[in-house]
Formats: structure tokens, C-alpha cells, sequence
């Protein structure tokens, strides 16, 4: 039978797992804060970070929720920053994306202290992932590995493809999975849309994980019996609902099920667990400011 990888179960241990590691902090004068900053008006994003604000609420981490209107020039957004950077009581800060046209993204994200950077993305960040020496890593990549590692699912020596080729999750993801250590040791393929034959390569893999933002356009045809797949998709589309949309994956379920050892739902899977690593890496950033030890979940 195939097992489902419930995303909302492991990121309510994760969370209660952080509960001692915030107490400890708390009785050494250090209370985790996250930063969360908003540039938009976008009801998907405003419900992102109202969810994190939640997350935060529940295991104890302190919330500063700044919103800045979209029409304001990229400076206020810069100068936000700059003030974060500099509060000592701001141990994470999280920029919601996407970000106004007139804003450059790239800088937004050069802006961030990379010890407050919480999501991983600080090109410096980046580098001390790929060199094997993560300061935090990506709240989704990392959340997936959780995932597999809660199912008893070993990348080593496996061949893992990863769809998709985006910095905030396939090229951390393929990045995490080959790295020598625990969860890694993977022989890892990167696919995208310039790929020849998709079919043929997620066929070959023994771990899929899926994070093109296209609709189900992996089947059952296109993996092999016994694969494990990771659906990171979460796309709207048209159906015969009370909101007249619902929310499916870049893989087909019900096909994908019926060849996996092991699936991912959407809702419900590697979502749940991306918030839930927001939140374990501002409890890290939050030791290393503080120079206090913390067992992490």
C-alpha cells in the first residue's frame, strides 16, 4: 500500500519539538524574533505570511509583522531592511515574495544580514550550501529532506530527479540531496522545461521530486513502480467547487499513487513542513546570535 507523507503531522512534531529549544533560549535572555515584511496586496501572500504569524504564535517565537504599500518606492523597502539588520531584537527576517516590478528582487535579497537571513536565499548562503557548510538551509528543500528521512527513505546511492530548476527549491534541492553527508549521497538529475524526453528520466528515478509549478504534468505513466515522490506544486486550477478552484499538485495523485512506495498529497505535504523550517531556522539564528547551544529537532 502506498504510504502517504503527511506534511502536517511531521511539522506539528517539528514545531513541538522547538518548544524546548525556545524555553532554553528564553531562560538565557533570548527570545527568537521574526521579521516578516510585506510588499503587496496580493490575498495569497497576505495569507502566507498571516500562516507564519500563526506558526510563530503557537510555539512562542515573536512576530513583527511590517507591511509597506506596493506603490512606494523600492528605498522605503531597502531602508526596512537596513533597520531590521541593525535591531538586535530581530534575529530573522523574511521578505514575502514576489515583490513589486519596480523593486529588484536580487537586491532585496543581497540587503538581508545573511545571519538573519531565515530563508536561506543571501548569495553567501547559497555558497555555504553548495560548499557543504549550510548556515540555514531553504525552508522547502529542507522540509522535504525531513519528510524522507521521517519515512525511512535514504537518498544514498539512490538516483533522485529533481523538476525544476528554481532557486528557491530545485536547485537547493539537488544541491542538499548530492551533498556527502546524511540525507544526501544521492546520484542526482536536474530537469526542466528545456528537457529532451522528461518521461524517460523521471522513470528512472527511485526519488521524484517534482517542483515545476505545472499542473499535474507528471503521471503514473512517467514513473516506475516503487519510486518516491515529493509534489511541491501547489497550483490552482478550475473545478466544481464552492470557490470554483481547487488546489492540485504538479503530479497526477491518483495516477502517481498507484506506482509510488510513497506520495506526497497537496494539500498537506511539503507545504506544512516549509513553514515549519522557517521556524527551526529562526530558532537557530537565534542560538548562534545568542551563542547558546539548543538541541534542534
Amino acid at each position: 500500500m502506498t504510504e502517504i507523507l503527511d506534511g502536517e503531522a511531521l511539522a506539528a512534531e517539528v514545531r513541538e519539538g522547538l518548544v524546548a529549544a525556545i524555553e532554553r533560549l528564553a531562560d538565557a535572555g533570548a527570545r527568537p524574533t521574526l521579521a516578516t515584511v510585506l510588499m503587496s496586496e496580493d490575498p495569497a501572500s497576505e495569507t502566507y505570511v498571516s500562516m507564519k504569524q500563526d506558526d510563530c504564535a503557537e510555539v512562542g517565537i515573536e512576530a513583527r509583522d511590517i507591511g509597506i504599500d506596493p506603490d512606494a518606492p523600492a528605498a522605503e523597502l531597502y531602508d526596512t531592511i537596513d533597520d531590521l539588520n541593525a535591531d538586535p531584537e530581530v534575529n530573522g527576517i523574511l521578505v514575502q515574495m514576489p515583490v513589486p516590478d519596480h523593486v529588484d528582487k536580487r537586491r532585496v535579497l543581497r540587503r538581508i544580514d545573511p545571519a538573519k537571513d531565515v530563508d536561506g536565499f543571501h548569495p553567501e548562503n547559497v555558497g555555504r550550501l553548495v560548499a557543504g557548510d549550510a548556515r540555514f538551509k531553504p525552508c522547502t528543500p529542507h522540509g522535504i529532506q525531513k519528510l524522507l528521512a521521517a519515512a525511512g527513505v535514504d537518498p544514498e546511492g539512490k538516483d533522485a530527479v529533481v523538476v525544476g530548476r528554481s532557486d528557491i527549491v530545485g536547485k537547493p534541492m539537488a544541491n542538499l540531496l548530492m551533498q556527502k553527508t546524511a540525507g544526501g549521497n544521492a546520484t542526482v538529475t536536474v530537469c526542466h522545461s528545456r528537457t529532451d524526453d522528461l518521461a524517460a528520466k523521471t522513470r528512472g528515478a527511485d526519488i521524484l521530486v517534482a517542483a515545476a509549478g505545472a499542473p499535474e504534468m507528471i503521471d503514473g505513466d512517467m514513473l516506475s513502480e516503487g519510486v518516491v515522490v515529493v509534489d511541491v506544486g501547489v497550483n490552482r486550477v478550475d473545478a466544481d467547487t464552492e470557490k470554483g478552484y481547487e488546489l492540485v499538485g504538479d503530479v497526477d495523485f491518483e495516477s502517481a499513487r498507484e506506482k509510488a512506495r510513497a506520495i506526497t498529497p497537496v494539500p498537506g505535504g511539503v507545504g506544512p513542513m516549509t513553514r515549519a523550517m522557517l521556524l527551526y531556522n529562526t530558532v537557530k539564528a537565534t542560538a548562534q546570535d545568542a551563542g547558546v547551544e539548543v538541541d534542534l529537532p
